[in-house]
């Protein structure tokens, strides 16, 4: 099944935090997610540098850092609910005044834009998505070995049927399940992700690049 982005929020089996964010596309295929200094960025990859100029929404901050939590969305919409964040804003509130403010990309196909938002430590995350149809901000319970996950198309809903099993020891194997783990991996046409897992002292992050996304 192709749902297109996907943003969620888990807790490995050893109780770290955990908020991941990959990219599935059919248009976009080639690009990559690279560390800018400790900013998780969506980039064409080499020689896919022209792609900026088909669509202004392909390139963006996918993860950032805000303090004792973890931002992972979709668009240009990171950085404002990580700000707010970080300015000391509780989370849903944050969501909802930048998704309703920055409403649905549109583009061809209405896309919504969704994001996800994950503690350190602490046992509530919170999922999050505008439609063009509404907007919906959830919080969700962290269980130990589970992740919960939204996505840009079908699984288009904070709904607990749409969970998984889930386990990393770093930023880097979290990037890494979202991709080809549990119930992502049944998941069609990834191209690349990001993702952060709590440490005792901030966040490990890392990324995963699919070789050939075809």
């Amino acid at each position: 099944m192709y749902v297109g982005r996907i943003v969620a929020v888990g807790r490995s089996k050893a109780g770290r935090n955990a908020v991941m964010y990959r990219v599935s596309s059919r248009s976009f295929p080639n690009r990559q997610a690279v560390d800018n200094d400790g900013t998780l960025a969506i980039v064409p990859r080499p020689g896919a540098e022209a792609d900026l100029q088909k669509s202004p929404y392909i390139a963006y901050n996918a993860l950032r850092l805000a303090g004792e939590w973890a931002v992972a969305a979709n668009g240009s919409h990171t950085d404002p609910i990580a700000e707010k964040i970080a300015a000391g804003l509780p989370p849903r509130d944050a969501l909802v005044l930048c998704l309703s403010a920055m409403d649905y990309e549109h583009d061809d196909l209405d896309t919504p834009r969704i994001a996800a938002v994950v503690p350190r430590t602490g046992d509530v995350a919170w999922l999050a998505i505008v439609r063009r149809d509404a907007l919906v901000v959830k919080a969700v319970g962290l269980a130990a070995g589970r992740a919960r996950y939204l996505a840009t198309y079908e699984a288009n809903d904070v709904d607990e049927a749409l969970s998984s099993d889930f386990d990393a020891a770093s930023g880097e194997e979290a990037a890494a399940f979202v991709v080809s783990g549990g119930a992502f991996a049944g998941l069609e046409r990834p191209v690349t992700s990001a993702a952060a897992l709590a440490t005792e002292a901030g966040f490990s992050l890392g990324t995963y690049v699919v070789e050939d996304p075809g």
